[in-house]
């Protein structure tokens, strides 16, 4: 039997086995061209990236800070090319754009734009051939205009939205200054890497007027500047309430083996390794706590029944009220925080009925300014939290010998960190955000975005009255204590 022959014995006679095998090449290759061409309709993001574009809907400014090679980029390219084309896919939750765009879409220098930004949304600078492979479909690219002095660079491209009409991406370099990014009124900005702080605020203000958005994608090398404090450590600016943050590290990427990562992270320096692998700021000698997240971290557990526990409270309104509860191992002396809160403009009764639950019998460590009195009922913070149900120490937190310095607490943190006896569970992310953070200016601490670690401070402070947690009983409330 010929080996065209089939198991009933009829037989394909050779030229149409030939014709099937090049039809099917042909279809193999129209689907790949497709793809290739389509590259929008296949993204697939991780649950961080997913976060960044959700966050679209609420703020107005949005960073996305991230490790190298973790996305970052690749996220910001496939949502400038939903907005540019009005493509939006079923699961998309974050801002959308019904009328074509004017957008600006840029990095340091042109070559890094070229190499970056162009690349990711029309395909490689240097193949024309090959544009349309980018994120925006092939099929969608009305024209394109190119940079002169730059090889491969363009300057513009028009797109085709699906209302309709064209979307326009204007690519810019930082290099050339703010004046370079003052084109008329735009609907959205697109900062790959970290800008300089005049050309983000000139960014914003072609902005104002559509009310339209700003994105900021890149790997915090440049340490504590002036644009990443704008959305990490705001303070008192009013703005905040329209900024947002989301911090993807190389845990979050779903494309990386555990044997991958801790390749990739043991290849980087010491001192850039948070940065590059968990976009956390280099703040070099100004970190408070000079260790590693790993070092400090542990997977939850039960605790166990013979330990204390304790709840620590930092009070605040316009920067956050911060909570957090912690148990002790007195035998191993190890200090555990294992679990927090935190919440901006909310009220003691928000506060109390969110911290309750922890436990009624739980004692609280709180600081200095519980003394204070509200200006609107005249009451100590102290007695209006011990009101709401919260079982209140009766004193301030103090060490042993009754003092309270700030930086003796940090001290006796640092140390214990250091030596194994300062462990926080992985579910407290506040913790660990501000943990990355923590950093002295000029010799002096920062005193922003500390509330969680300041609450914890508090406890370790006051853990002379940690408690251990009750059987099942009835508890019953005096205006000073548990009984």
């Amino acid at each position: 039997m010929s080996s065209s022959s089939t198991a009933s014995g009829s037989s394909t006679p050779p030229s149409n086995l030939s014709s099937l095998l090049m039809e099917r090449m042909e279809i193999a290759m129209e689907i790949e061209r497709r793809q290739r061409t389509s590259r929008l309709r296949f993204y697939r993001p991780y649950k961080k990236q997913i976060e960044f574009h959700k966050a679209g809907a609420a703020y107005r400014e949005r960073l996305f800070v991230a490790g190298n090679q973790l996305g970052k980029t690749l996220a910001g390219a496939a949502e400038a090319a939903m907005h540019l084309t009005g493509q939006y896919p079923d699961w998309w939750e974050g801002r959308r754009f019904d009328r074509p765009v004017i957008m600006l879409a840029g990095s340091e220098s042109y070559e890094l734009t070229r190499d970056g930004v162009q690349r990711l949304l029309i395909g490689p600078p240097m193949n024309e051939e090959d544009w349309g492979t980018g994120y925006i479909p092939k099929a969608a690219i009305v024209d394109t205009t190119r940079r002169s002095g730059v090889s491969g660079a363009l300057d513009s491209v028009t797109v085709r939205h699906v209302s309709g009409g064209v979307s326009t991406v204007l690519f810019k370099a930082y290099e050339q200054g703010r004046g370079k990014w003052q084109a008329n009124t735009v609907d959205f900005v697109w900062f790959d890497e970290e800008p300089p702080e005049d050309v983000y605020l000139e960014g914003i203000t072609r902005t104002n007027a559509t009310g339209g958005a700003v994105a900021v994608t890149f790997t915090p090398l440049k340490g504590m500047s002036t644009v990443v404090a704008r959305f990490i450590m705001p303070g008192d600016d009013e703005g905040a309430k329209y900024r947002t943050t989301v911090t993807m590290t190389i845990d979050d990427a779903e494309h990386y083996s555990p044997e991958e990562r801790a390749r990739i992270i043991a290849s980087y320096p010491a001192h850039e390794r948070e940065a590059r692998t968990k976009g956390v700021p280099s703040l070099g000698s100004g970190r408070i706590f000079p260790v590693s997240e790993e070092s400090i971290t542990v997977a939850p557990f039960e605790i166990p029944k013979h330990w204390v526990q304790i709840g620590g409270l930092d009070f605040g309104w316009d920067h956050p009220f911060g909570a957090a509860g912690c148990a002790w191992d007195r035998d191993a002396d190890v200090f555990y925080v294992t679990k927090v809160y935190r919440e901006r403009e909310a009220t003691p009764i928000i506060h109390a009925a969110a911290l309750k639950p922890w436990g009624a019998w739980l004692p609280w460590s709180w600081p200095h300014d519980g003394l204070q009195h509200d200006k609107g009922s005249g009451e100590q913070l102290a007695v209006q939290y011990r009101a709401q149900g919260l079982n209140m120490l009766p004193e301030r937190a103090t060490f042993d010998d009754g003092s309270n310095g700030v930086e003796a607490g940090i001290s006796d943190m640092l140390q214990r960190m250091q030596t194994g006896r300062f462990k926080v569970f992985s579910t407290c992310g506040e913790f660990f955000e501000e943990f990355r953070l923590y950093h002295r200016k000029d010799g002096k601490i920062v005193k922003e975005r500390d509330d969680v670690i300041s609450a914890s401070r508090y406890a370790l402070m006051m853990k002379r009255f940690a408690k251990v947690k009750p059987d099942n009983k009835a508890w019953a409330f005096t205006d000073r204590k548990v009984v």
